[in-house]
């Protein structure tokens, strides 16, 4: 049944020229092997937590469900200097008990933007968290009035068989946070309100299949769709891209998943083709500020590490009994893709 299921939403998506992986089924792969789950949280490095939270707590009812220092295990996984301490603030969707955002605040250390000044085009460094709405141009109305800001005003577009709006908000540190609105067909999968849990998180790469070949073949994650077309006329972009460039600027992109199907913890990377941006990986780590990692949790945690080890993937953070408070003592580790961005991975009980 499940098998069915795939194959039918990869005929749809092809039909929209979408082309979408037909060699990794779902029950394939070390990710779905190893029972890697959707990502429980996204970490963002900050330098205070009122503006950054500012937009989820009063546009979208987020709550505020764990805080305080953070656990010496913590600063000493990131390898950061005796001097440095921390806070967090874990923020919620209403309704929500994963999809949250790990806020953090470090002290004693030098920090410096992961993106700064950077466009849509620039590489290297997590460029948004991915969240759903039930009402953008509310939302998008609200966010300015908040001192949010915006890669450019709302989109409409037909993407498969959904017809979605889309705004990409700005806020601190140059920190996405790129909406989605499904007009049609309902959206039933998990409760939406005017900024919902993250579902996804973007990265900009410099080389698209090769991005999409290290999660699929490296980290064993299922390919949900794998794009490289554009309109032919021109549209009014998402990224700030000017009008009269978007049928040439291409924008190839491919969203994967631990398993398909489903409707959480994807990631997604994204080519942008025309336009030389900076490359930003360098930074993208803490203690700079801005988006660090998704993380995900691991059923088999031994097994999916030792199949990482053997594929030859170099852990960028590893470490044992790290104490996150709101996950507990887990075993942590993170890899970088080939971008320079941090994927995290947390035991979660065999």
């Amino acid at each position: 049944m499940q098998i069915k299921l795939i194959s039918r939403c990869r005929t749809l998506l092809a039909g929209f020229g979408i082309l979408v992986s037909a060699t990794a089924p779902a029950l394939a792969g070390t990710a779905a092997e190893s029972q890697v789950e959707p990502w429980t949280e996204a970490l963002v490095s900050v330098s205070e937590f009122g503006p950054a939270t500012r937009l989820l707590r009063y546009a979208g009812g987020w709550r505020l469900v764990n805080s305080g220092e953070m656990d010496s295990s913590q600063l000493a996984y990131w390898r950061l200097d005796e001097t440095a301490s921390g806070e967090f603030e874990l923020w919620c969707a209403p309704e929500a008990d994963t999809g949250c955002i790990r806020f953090i605040r470090l002290s004693g250390v030098e920090q410096e933007p992961i993106r700064p000044a950077a466009r849509a085009w620039d590489t290297g460094g997590i460029y948004s968290i991915m969240v759903r709405s039930d009402n953008i141009p509310a939302l998008y109305d609200q966010a300015l009035k908040l001192g949010w800001w915006a890669e450019s005003p709302p989109i409409r577009f037909q993407f498969g068989t959904s017809d979605l709006r889309n705004v990409v908000l700005t806020g601190p540190h140059g920190i996405h946070l790129a909406v989605y609105e499904r007009i049609t067909p309902d959206f039933t999968a998990f409760p939406v309100g005017r900024i919902s849990q993250g579902f996804n998180s973007m990265r900009m790469v410099r080389d698209r299949p090769v991005a999409r070949d290290f999660y699929r073949d490296m980290l064993g994650f299922d390919i949900l769709f794998d794009s490289d077309r554009e309109p032919a006329e021109p549209a009014f972009s998402n990224f700030g891209i000017p009008f009269n460039y978007t049928p040439q600027i291409v924008r190839a992109a491919a969203a994967l998943q631990p398993e398909l199907p489903g409707e959480t913890g994807r990631i997604e990377v994204m080519q942008i083709t025309g336009f030389t941006g900076h490359d930003h990986s360098d930074k993208a780590s803490l203690p700079n500020l801005g988006i660090i990692s998704v993380r995900y949790p691991v059923r088999d945690f031994a097994t999916y590490r030792e199949s990482l080890k053997a594929k030859g993937i170099a852990f960028a953070y590893e470490a044992q009994d790290v104490v996150i408070s709101g996950i507990g003592s887990v075993d942590l580790f993170a890899v970088r893709d080939p971008d320079g961005n941090l994927t995290e991975f947390y035991s979660a009980g065999e």
